[in-house]
């Protein structure tokens, strides 16, 4: 049954990832069946497939300990509210201040988009079973989500087979429909063999069940279709009820979590514990909602401060973008409870609750009410942290987010905070979308870029302003950045598709303009 799947399903396979080619045989012994191929030539593609799937897997949340630093920590974990910088040697070049060196920026661009269709291609060309290429896809689009997040318009549709970027820009919008088009075809493919799991030595995100995949392939759809909700809402409804309703549908339980299991050591337990005794450290914007919910899952995630003297030392992060103190300080904030072989998280079920939460609110047919969906994504994110009190935590109608006093004395913020509580109330829109965005921020820690895009895409959760702005005025301190300049190579190696990506973004090449999406 599988082969004639295979048959019929090929030809949709090969569109799948964008640089496909097709494997060749070297028949040298006419004693065999010139329609199959030897035993070697067999574990040799399988192992070929095995290895270029495994890479891929390996640069949606970058495995590699360099540029995870960059793309999680400096970059992601400041503008999210997640991590902040604790290395002082980063003053005047950092995220956090939003003066990041070209080196720094450009990791997202340079790096991430070759990797994501060399290796998407070298899948292509080891296998034309189209279950392996559908999933490359897949994996292929959660890379390229989290790029155009970052820049805006970016070179995909014309990037060539070998990964190199000097190519047209597409426009974000076109990005996004790209992405939808791959998804969905992956998505069809995979449907129509989803008992037909794959290689549990290619995949270790789910050991190769088709049906995990297809679960998460409807899930970054919707993350996907809640992004474009305010610049095109009839688009995004249809992807998200299309997501929601397939026959398969999206994560539900923490079973159907997307993480990847790592060969080496996870890179935030390298970072944040052994580069320098630690470049980051928590964020202070999350210990402060954590602090004033009075939440059960702090003591799961993060560490208790160590400063001596008369501190009552508790969970409390360092402030992003400040005059970073030493590491005496700024090693005393706390950190993040992350192990040597832990899981490297890309998606989970509570953040999926939370969408349908949104998309219900916005009267979508998510199968439930936003109501429903938001106490299950809150019960999820506990369970799936090991915390008890999830259901006293949702009857809280009191508590807010605490006021940020830092321990060592140099950073307290005494501006506004968020007055949103935890529990459910019916009748508010902007109440509701906050309480909904602010807990799923809370869920999805440490996803940093995620973190990011949705603050920009809906104003939440209310984040403190930095101290240190080194933007020259470009970048409003409260509002923070709203997106990542394009690498100075661009310009220069790229000039004419540099020029027209420009008039693409409809704004200034800086940290100010917003996306698409976010406009």
């Amino acid at each position: 049954m599988r082969q004639i799947k295979n048959i019929i399903m090929s030809a949709v396979a090969a569109g799948l990832c964008l640089s496909f080619s097709s494997c060749t045989n070297d028949y040298e012994s006419f004693n065999r069946n010139p329609n199959g191929v030897t035993k070697d030539e067999t574990q040799r593609d399988a192992y070929a497939m095995r290895s270029a799937m495994l890479n891929l897997e390996g640069w949606v949340i970058p495995t590699d300990v360099n540029t995870n630093q960059f793309t999680e920590c400096l970059m992601g974990g400041s503008y999210g509210g997640y991590i902040a910088d604790s290395n002082a040697g980063f003053a005047g070049k950092n995220f956090g201040q939003f003066s990041p060196e070209n080196g720094w920026s450009r990791v997202m661009f340079k790096d991430v988009i070759p990797k994501l269709f060399i290796y998407c291609g070298e899948v292509a060309r080891a296998t034309d079973d189209p279950i392996p290429n559908a999933v490359a896809s897949i994996i292929k689009v959660s890379g390229i989500q989290r790029v155009t997040d970052c820049y805006g318009p970016i070179p995909y549709s014309q990037v060539g087979k070998d990964g190199q970027i000097t190519a047209a820009y597409d426009s974000q919008e076109q990005v996004y429909n790209l992405m939808f088009e791959q998804l969905n075809a992956a998505i069809d493919v995979l449907t129509q063999n989803r008992t037909a799991d794959f290689s549990d030595k290619a995949d270790r995100v789910y050991g190769g069940n088709v049906t995990k995949w297809i679960k998460y392939a409807n899930s970054l759809k919707l993350r996907m279709a809640m992004r474009i909700s305010k610049v095109a809402p009839a688009k995004a409804q249809q992807m998200a009820e299309e997501a929601v309703n397939h026959e398969v549908g999206t994560m539900t339980s923490n079973d159907d979590n997307a993480e990847l299991t790592l060969v080496s050591t996870n890179p935030f337990e390298i970072i944040m514990y052994e580069y320098n005794g630690g470049d980051s450290r928590v964020s202070a914007d999350i210990t402060t909602y954590m602090n004033g919910y009075n939440d059960p899952r702090r003591e799961k995630m993060f560490t208790k401060t160590t400063f001596g003297g008369l501190v009552d030392n508790g969970y409390f992060g360092i402030r992003s973008g400040i005059a970073i103190p030493g590491g005496s300080i700024a090693h005393a904030y706390s950190n993040y409870i992350v192990a040597t072989d832990s899981k490297l998280m890309w998606m989970n079920a509570a953040e999926v609750a939370f969408l349908k939460a949104e998309g219900a609110l916005r009267n979508w047919n998510m199968g439930g009410t936003a109501k429903e969906f938001y106490e299950q994504g809150v019960k999820l994110s506990f369970a799936q942290w090991g915390a008890n009190g999830a259901d006293a935590y949702l009857a809280d109608n009191t508590s807010m987010p605490a006021s940020y006093k830092d321990p060592a004395g140099l950073n307290t913020y005494s501006g506004a905070t968020s007055q949103i509580t935890i529990k459910w109330e019916d009748g508010d829109f902007e109440k509701s979308l906050e309480r909904i965005i602010t807990q799923k921020w809370l869920a999805n820690f440490p996803l940093g870029q995620e973190a990011w895009a949705e603050y920009r895409r809906t104003g939440y959760p209310m984040l403190m302003p930095v101290v240190v702005n080194n933007s020259a005025g470009v970048v409003n301190s409260a509002r923070g950045a709203r997106r990542l300049a394009y690498p100075q190579e661009e310009r220069l190696n790229n000039a004419e598709n540099y020029v027209n990506a420009v008039g693409l973004l409809g704004g200034a090449d800086n940290m100010a303009t917003d996306l698409w999406w976010a406009k």
